[in-house]
């Protein structure tokens, strides 16, 4: 059925190089693939040439919202999407905030960003109209909380506004440079950062004000209520509420699933200063909560410094808090100082990294130092395990890249290791770096199949913990299937586009409700059957853009490392990614596709 809401399926189209922008109707992409992921692999697929440049004007950045956005509770997220220049392949970050609320009261469903700019701009995007501004002056601030405010200050217009900016990582091409919006939320993964800021695209400052229409207004406002109590009552929505994602410290911890100095250890011994639980107690200042979600599970904490040449005089600074940065910033440096790692975790945020990337790049320098594989003259200074204020001053080296070492770790971990020989202690898949779990075979697994290489794509990582419970671990087969699934069925929540933290409310029959309201009718079957259509389009587009099995690589350390489960046997992956490899083949169609791999492999060693 038709979309009562025509301007969803309104793209607006930038074009960068030649400062113009106009607006196509592509509502039926919206008909058949809802919004968010699923439009945006269309759109990726119709505007990137598969041998661009990652950071060359020919890639482009897709932002989609789905048909939740601003209508049902925790249906917060915006879809980003692009060729990383991380991995050279497919990629796809995900933001919540109020990105998603803003460009659908902008009256979008998708912008596309084509070309690149000669000078330094950013976009203002209201009242139905674009408009080029110099961000010359805002070019090289430090901060990112500073481009931010000035923003704020110079478009003061009405309605929802989001702010979407980069740092000097973006200006500087780090591989794995953020997009900072809202301050406290990202677009952390697989370099967006760059790419803005290989077009010379500082930020985005977009919003509105409209009513959408709503065919069976009765109907919708049960849905509605029936989905917000469900997300308010529900216990996982509770603990992230009152302790954020740092919650999942000590439980990790616990099991001995939390990647410690590097996945040396599966525990910290200082986990608990770094814990949810001690950082509310002591450090909480405030909750802030993506626009249209009840659960305000976005923690900020307090950094309270003493002027220095003023005594009882001090300076407050906030600094949000989630499970990743503290993981990765946190346990995998051996930082159990908690101002240490609050102030670790604000220079990534002032710099617009990655925080996951940054952390597991520092963590491979660290112990590259130890080993005597680089040494000062490529450090500059001397990395040990906790040392924060040591890491700091290297955040601001892979920024800054004065020498080659760091020009070469700002390309991302792998790369480093690839040239420093130490790959067989990188934790990367595909590329990119490791998330912050080792809970068993499926958790690696689960990084390494993603079409993102995230944990977030089948959440493997949850399954391990799953699994604790029954007698018998399942077999290779069995975690690649249910893996798969679990990945395809996410497809439709990104295309909605849904906060993975709600993917236990928003359950199949429960999707095919809240659509009925909206003039959508979807079976259980016909949402499933959709999903797994979306995912065979993202990897067709990833074989397009050069994805060769080649690179379904598990770093060595995962198997020196006891996880929950007890050490992963090599066997057991092995025989699991041969299986997905044919499970890829046979979901593609393609039989020529095997043949089309194989010359993939032959090119690449030549």
């Amino acid at each position: 059925m038709p979309i009562i809401d025509r301007d969803l399926g309104k793209v607006l189209y930038i074009d960068l190089t030649r400062k113009k922008y106009w607006v196509e109707d592509r509502l039926e992409l919206f008909e058949k693939y809802l919004g968010g992921t699923g439009v945006a692999t269309q759109l990726l697929k119709e505007e990137l040439p598969r041998n661009a440049d990652p950071l060359g004007p020919e890639n482009v950045i897709i932002f989609t919202i789905g048909v939740f956005s601003a209508m049902y509770p925790v249906a917060s997220k915006t879809v980003a999407m692009f060729k990383s220049p991380l991995t050279g392949n497919l990629g796809e970050s995900h933001a919540g905030g109020r990105s998603a609320i803003a460009i659908r009261m902008a009256g979008y469903g998708a912008i596309v960003i084509r070309g690149a700019s000669e000078i330094p701009v950013y976009l203002s995007i209201h009242n139905g109209k674009v408009e080029f501004k110099d961000a010359s002056a805002l070019w090289g601030v430090r901060s990112t909380y500073t481009v931010g405010r000035v923003l704020r200050e110079r478009e003061p217009w009405p309605g929802t506004r989001a702010i979407m900016r980069i740092g000097r990582a973006g200006e500087n091409l780090v591989r794995f440079a953020a997009v900072v919006t809202e301050t406290y939320r990202h677009f952390g993964r697989l370099g967006l950062g760059a790419v803005m800021g290989s077009k010379k695209l500082k930020a985005i400052v977009i919003g509105g004000k409209r009513k959408i229409p709503v065919p069976d207004a009765r109907k919708y406002r049960e849905v509605y209520n029936e989905i917000y109590d469900a997300a308010v009552k529900s216990p996982a929505m509770k603990k992230y509420h009152d302790l954020g994602t740092p919650v999942n410290v000590l439980v990790l911890n616990t099991i001995g699933a939390l990647p410690t100095r590097n996945l040396t250890s599966n525990r910290f011994e200082n986990a608990a200063n770094i814990s949810g639980e001690h950082l509310a107690e002591t450090r909480l200042a405030r909750r802030v909560a993506c626009s249209h979600c009840p659960v305000a599970c976005i923690h900020i904490a307090a950094i309270r410094e003493e002027y220095p040449h003023e005594k009882y005089f001090y300076t407050t600074r906030y600094v949000s808090y989630d499970y990743e940065p503290t993981y990765a910033l946190g346990s995998m440096l051996g930082v159990g100082d908690t101002d240490g790692l609050l102030r670790l975790i604000e220079e990534v945020e002032v710099q617009g990294l990655d925080a996951m990337s940054t952390g597991v790049a520092l963590a491979w320098t660290t112990e590259a130092f130890i080993r005597g594989l680089i040494g000062k003259d490529e450090t500059i200074v001397e990395p040990t395990w906790g040392d924060w204020k040591t890491y700091i001053q290297m955040v601001r080296y892979i920024v800054d890249q004065p020498n080659e070492f760091y020009k070469t770790l700002a390309m991302g971990t792998e790369a480093a290791a690839r040239k420093y020989n130490g790959l067989d202690f990188a934790l990367t898949y595909g590329g990119n770096e490791m998330p912050g779990y080792h809970a068993g075979p499926a958790t690696h697994l689960g990084y390494l199949i993603g079409a993102r290489h995230s944990h977030l794509d089948n959440a493997g990582y949850s399954y391990d913990q799953k699994k604790l419970k029954e007698k018998q671990y399942p077999t290779p087969e069995k975690v690649i299937d249910d893996l798969m699934a679990e990945e395809a069925w996410r497809q439709i929540l990104s295309s909605l586009v849904i906060c993975f933290f709600a993917r236990g409310v928003y359950k199949p029959n429960v999707v095919a409700k809240a659509l009925e309201p909206l003039g959508i009718k979807l079976s259980e079957d016909q949402l499933k059957q959709l999903g797994w259509e979306i995912y065979k389009e993202k990897y067709k587009l990833k074989f397009e853009l050069g994805y060769t099995f080649e690179r379904l690589r598990l770093p060595k350390r995962i198997y020196e490392t006891l996880t929950p489960h007890g050490k992963i046997d090599p066997a057991f992956t092995e025989r699991a990614i041969n299986y997905f490899k044919k499970k890829i083949l046979e979901l593609l169609e393609e039989p020529k596709q095997e043949k089309q791999v194989e010359k993939g492999k032959d090119k690449n060693k030549k």
